[in-house]
């Protein structure tokens, strides 16, 4: 029995190094944006020195009081994380996740803009997937993406802090399994699903530190952003997460 064409061609794609998409015209007409073009978070701060005037407010310390981090890794992690502000279906990384609904079929937002970038095989894939339940993630390919990968997890619509953590948990297992080496998020459920951007953005970092510094192979976790409000939200927390001045909130809690 012929293999269906999602499958050839995702075949096809997973075994061309980013070098040979482009010779192939892939990327034509598109911007594509690579890794090295992404400040690390250490950086960021040096080209936006204004933002350590952004302090975090009592319940951000509250929040970040619910984890510990191994500040002697501090300075390596600052250099593992980054803010992006832009479009995610331009990165060229190991994978992008997509804030997908639980029947994996394009909506609107994000994840129709990551089908619409993706070409229509990435449908075809995702209809032989299941579907996927809140708090879970599956995997395909990238098609016409700079992205490997694609991954699809489904964010709560209930407010739940719980299933956003496993959005994000889940969302990195594929690193080991499938050899990402990086991996961009946008800002699951804080859109329709009405998951407050702040607490989102918490968990977010928290689930990103936790995860770095016990996984050397991670090369990059980028957060891409697109709401300004979210900017700012970021840009102050990832101060309490990934700290890269000499005064580390973490030490005084």
């Amino acid at each position: 029995m012929a293999q269906p064409k999602w499958k050839i061609e995702k075949e096809k794609v997973l075994n061309l190094s980013p070098e040979e998409r482009k010779k192939a015209g892939m990327y034509k007409n598109k911007t594509v944006v690579t890794l090295d073009m992404v400040d690390p978070w250490h950086n960021y701060t040096i080209r936006n020195k204004s933002i350590v005037d952004l302090k975090p407010i009592e319940d951000d310390l509250t929040e970040f009081s619910k984890i510990k981090i191994d500040s002697s890794q501090n300075k390596a992690l600052s250099q593992k994380v980054s803010i992006f502000k832009g479009d995610i279906t331009q990165l060229e990384v190991g994978a992008i996740v997509n804030a997908a609904n639980s029947m994996l079929r394009a909506g609107g937002g994000v994840d129709g803009a990551i089908h619409r970038a993706a070409g229509s095989y990435l449908q075809e894939e995702c209809n032989t997937l299941g579907g996927c339940p809140t708090g879970e993630a599956k995997i395909s390919g990238g098609y016409n993406l700079p992205a490997k990968y694609v991954i699809h997890t489904v964010g709560p619509q209930d407010g739940s802090a719980e299933m956003l953590r496993r959005c994000y948990k889940n969302s990195l297992t594929f690193h080991a399994s499938h050899k990402i080496d990086s991996i961009a998020f946008p800002c699951i459920s804080t859109g329709i699903y009405g998951f407050p951007n702040r607490l989102a953005a918490h968990i977010a970092l928290a689930e990103a530190r936790q995860f770095l510094e016990k996984n050397d192979g991670m090369d990059r976790i980028i957060f891409c952003l697109f709401m300004p409000i979210d900017v700012q939200i970021y840009e102050t927390l990832m101060q309490l997460y990934f700290p890269v001045v000499d005064h580390n909130y973490a030490e005084n809690m």
